[in-house]
C-alpha cells in the first residue's frame, strides 16, 4: 500500500508506521522530520519535510502523489480538518482521522460505549473540537462521497511514558518520582472507576487493519485493548513493577478541579474519571482475528524499564511536586479541624 501520515512519529503513530515498514509498505511522513530517526532506516520510508499548516507548500511538496490512505494524527481544530479535505479529496482512497473517546458523553449515560454512544462533552473543549471535526468529515463523507474513517483512541500509551491518571504539566515522571521516594500520590476519586490502558504496539494492530479497508470507509471505529482495569489496579500494577510500597492519596475529581490551575476538569471529569468499558465488537467485525493482547501487566513493565534506563525521558517538575504536598497538607489539615 502507499500510505500518507500527517505526524507519524507521536505516542499512537510510531507504532503504527513502524509495523506498515516492516511489512514493506510505502510510507510517507508529513511533518516537520525532528524525530523521523526513531522508526529506524527504510528504503519504503519518505519523509515530506513541511510545515502542515502553510496549505501552499504542503500541495507544493505533494506534487501529483496519490496515496491509497492519509491519516492526520495531529488535527484538532477545524480549520486543520478543513485544509485536510482541500487538500486530500481526489488524492486518496481512504481519509482517516484520528479523534477521540472522550468525545464520548460525560457524564456517561452507560458504563459500556460503544461507537453508538452519543458525543458531548461539556467539560473538555478538547473533546468538543474532536467531535466538530468528525462531524465535518461525515458531512463531506454523506454529501460528496469523501472517503473518511473515524479513530476513537483512549488512553494509549507508549515505552517513553507512563500512564497517569493525576499529573502535572511536564508529565508523569515526577509521579513515578514520588513512589519511589515513599511519598503518597494523588488518586481521583477513590481509585475504583474503570479504565482501559492501550499500548501503542496493540492499538497499531487494530489501525493497520482498518487501512485500506471497504467496511472501514464512512464508519468511525474505538480501538483499545479489551481489559478493563479500575485506576487503583492501574497504579498498584505501577507499584509493584517499581518494588516499592503504593500510598494513595484519594481526592474527590470535582475538587481537585475546583482548587487547582491544571486541567482536571476536562481530563478528569470529561475524561478519567468516568466509569467506562470500551467494546471492540465493530472492530472485530471489521478486523476478523484481531488479539489486543498486550495486557498492561506487560506493557507498563516494558515502559518502566525504558523510562528509568532513559534519562531523557525523566523530566522532573517540583512545581507539581510541591502542590501535591500542598494539596495532601490542606487536606489532613482540615480533617483535624472537622473531628
Amino acid at each position: 500500500m502507499k500510505v500518507c501520515f500527517i505526524g507519524g512519529t507521536g505516542t499512537i503513530s510510531t507504532a503504527i508506521s513502524k509495523k506498515l515498514l516492516k511489512e514493506g509498505h510505502d510510507l510517507y511522513l508529513i511533518n516537520r522530520g525532528n524525530r523521523n530517526d526513531v522508526l529506524g532506516d527504510y528504503p519504503n520510508l519518505h519523509s515530506i519535510v513541511c510545515d502542515v499548516n502553510d496549505e501552499e507548500a504542503l500541495v507544493k511538496a505533494l506534487g501529483d502523489l496519490k496515496f491509497d490512505s492519509v491519516c492526520d494524527f495531529i488535527g484538532f481544530v477545524l480549520p486543520q480538518i478543513e485544509r485536510d479535505y482541500r487538500v486530500f479529496n481526489g488524492r486518496t482512497n481512504q481519509f482517516m482521522y484520528i479523534s477521540s473517546a472522550s468525545a464520548y458523553a460525560k457524564p456517561v449515560m452507560d458504563y459500556e460505549i460503544t461507537e453508538g454512544t452519543m458525543l458531548a462533552n461539556k467539560y473538555w473543549e478538547y473533546s468538543r473540537n474532536k467531535i466538530v471535526c468528525e462531524e465535518y468529515l461525515m458531512k463531506k463523507f454523506r454529501e460528496e462521497g469523501f472517503p473518511v474513517t473515524i479513530i476513537r483512541p483512549s488512553h494509549t500509551y507508549d515505552e517513553r511514558s507512563v500512564p497517569m491518571g493525576v499529573h502535572g504539566n511536564k508529565g508523569s515522571y515526577q509521579v513515578i518520582k514520588r513512589m519511589l521516594e515513599g511519598k503518597p500520590v494523588i488518586m481521583h476519586g477513590d481509585g475504583t472507576s474503570l479504565w482501559h490502558m492501550t499500548f501503542n504496539e496493540d492499538f497499531a494492530k487494530g489501525f493497520t487493519g482498518l487501512i485500506n479497508n471497504p467496511h472501514a470507509i464512512g464508519e468511525a471505529f474505538q480501538i483499545t485493548n479489551d481489559e478493563t482495569l479500575t485506576w487503583n489496579q492501574i497504579y498498584e500494577t505501577i507499584a509493584r513493577k517499581l518494588g516499592v510500597e503504593f500510598k494513595p492519596y484519594y481526592v474527590a475529581s470535582r475538587f481537585l478541579a475546583d482548587v487547582s490551575d491544571y486541567d482536571f476538569e476536562g481530563g478528569l471529569l470529561g475524561d478519567k474519571a468516568n466509569s467506562v468499558v470500551f467494546k471492540n465488537t465493530k472492530l472485530k467485525r471489521a478486523v476478523p482475528g484481531l488479539a489486543m493482547n498486550i495486557r498492561f501487566e506487560e506493557g507498563i513493565g516494558r515502559t518502566l524499564d525504558y523510562v528509568l534506563s532513559h534519562p531523557e525521558c525523566q523530566v522532573e517538575d517540583p512545581e507539581f511536586d510541591a502542590w501535591c504536598d500542598k494539596l495532601i497538607a490542606g487536606m489532613e489539615k482540615l480533617k483535624e479541624e472537622l473531628k
